[in-house]
């Protein structure tokens, strides 16, 4: 059976799709209370549906698009009726990311518009009515569905009602841990990286233009092709040393040197409107030395002969030697896709590809590799494979986690599609004749 779900935020990829200039011809496709489901609407679902997914082009894919919107309406009104609470400033920030992502893409409004056929404003509208829509309606189906419980008996019963043939096949997986050293940056490198910004930021105060000395020098090499130029965003967005210093500024004021854990930065204010603001920025971050990544790759190196002689326990090594977050916990690697420990080849291959863990045998150690850590700062690690689980067929044993978390999703649903059976029942629904033969498979709606 199909799910009954919200509708789902567009995404940018898909504006080119579904904003182009003959979604302008509209009209009413169904009517549900006070709201309304017009044509474009179903065909840009549609056009990302076929991006994301590629579904064939059918009169019954729209359908099922237009019995998902009709669903979205009703608990959209429900999260009406509810007083559900939805502020501007959380629908303001989603608006901005995704107007600022447009700009990236399109580079000025007018060539946003000649794309989408909307002007910025036009497109700003569009974007506030769908996400504080998407908003409401997720809250009210998670207020609907938050007291819906299962037991481990409904779990087994669950996974019993399974065609065997249907269960998924589950890849092999790997449990490990890791030490991770990041060498300290020495204070001489720290002075040097502000003698040399301290220098830009007098260039520019004596005219030099910001944006050009930005794509010569700074080391964030996205904004530096735009002139160090980062886009309209809202407080939350950044970093909070940076954010503090940017929205202190004055359109076209220079900020002193300020730090993050990215590096050392100056920004220059472009442009307030409400409470976004546009900044460029020059950011340049200071290096560990060669010797001192030597140093550390050695003391590792080091380290795991250790642990392979038996002297220390990886264990007790990470939570002596490792400078990473995970180190009071002995290491262990934690999937950040779904919290657990496990990876599959394809999230070990992204973020351990140096490693070579999917060769290696369990209670292995490796030798030091160089690493990256999350802001991009150079440092080695060592790993030890815990526990290689071999590929196979779904069961209750090794994969209770992802089965109960399915039906318990399958109860959610369940739920819902009570809900929505009976709201459809009490609430006006009226769909056009262009749609009037769908068969919808979880809403019953009497014309």
């Amino acid at each position: 059976m199909k799910k009954i779900v919200a509708i789902i935020l567009l995404s940018t990829a898909a504006l080119s799709v579904w904003a182009q200039r003959e979604t302008r011809v509209d009209g009413v496709a169904a009517i549900v209370g006070k709201n309304i489901v017009k044509y474009s609407d179903i065909e840009r679902s549609y056009a990302q549906m076929r991006m994301r997914v590629g579904v064939e082009n059918s009169f019954a894919n729209r359908c099922a698009i237009l019995e998902n919107m009709i669903l979205n309406q009703l608990l959209v009104h429900k999260g009406e009726v509810d007083s559900i609470e939805v502020s501007d400033d959380e629908v303001d920030q989603y608006v901005q990311m995704y107007l600022q992502n447009d700009m990236r893409q399109y580079g000025t409004k007018q060539a946003l518009q000649e794309a989408t056929g909307f002007n910025y404003e036009e497109l700003k509208e569009q974007y506030q009515r769908m996400i504080r829509n998407y908003m409401l309606s997720s809250r009210a189906q998670q207020k609907i569905t938050e007291e819906v419980k299962i037991t481990p008996a409904e779990v087994t019963q669950f996974f019993n009602s399974l065609d065997a043939d249907s269960l998924p096949t589950i890849p092999e997986r790997y449990e490990f841990s890791e030490i991770v050293l990041q060498p300290e940056i020495s204070e001489a490198e720290r002075e040097r990286v502000r003698a040399e910004l301290a220098e830009l930021r007098e260039r520019v105060l004596k005219g030099e233009k910001f944006s050009m000395l930005a794509t010569l020098y700074s080391q964030d090499p996205e904004s530096a092709k735009k002139g160090g130029e980062l886009g309209f965003f809202t407080r939350g967005e950044m970093v909070s040393e940076f954010e503090s210093a940017a929205f202190a500024l004055k359109p076209g004021e220079v900020s002193p040197i300020i730090e993050t854990k990215f590096g050392f930065h100056i920004i220059q204010l472009i442009e307030r409107r409400g409470n976004t603001i546009n900044a460029r920025h020059i950011l340049i971050s200071p290096k560990v030395s060669s010797e001192d990544l030597l140093q550390a790759r050695m003391k590792l190196d080091s380290v795991a002969t250790e642990i392979r002689a038996g002297h220390i326990s990886f264990i007790e090594a990470a939570q002596r030697y490792s400078t990473a977050a995970n180190a009071k916990q002995g290491g262990t690697a934690v999937n950040p896709a779904d919290g657990s420990t496990r990876f599959d080849k394809a999230a070990v291959d992204q973020r351990y590809y140096t490693v070579g863990i999917p060769g290696m045998d369990e209670g292995q150690v490796s030798n030091a590799t160089q690493m990256k850590t999350e802001d991009n700062k150079d440092a080695y690690r060592i790993v030890m494979l815990n526990k290689k689980h071999p590929s196979h067929k779904a069961n209750l044993t090794d994969d209770y986690d992802a089965i109960y978390n399915a039906a318990l999703n399958n109860a959610q649903q369940n739920k819902l599609r009570q809900w929505a059976k009976k709201q459809a029942s009490i609430t006006y629904i009226h769909i056009c004749d262009e749609y009037k033969d769908c068969i919808f498979e979880n809403l019953q709606i009497k014309q």
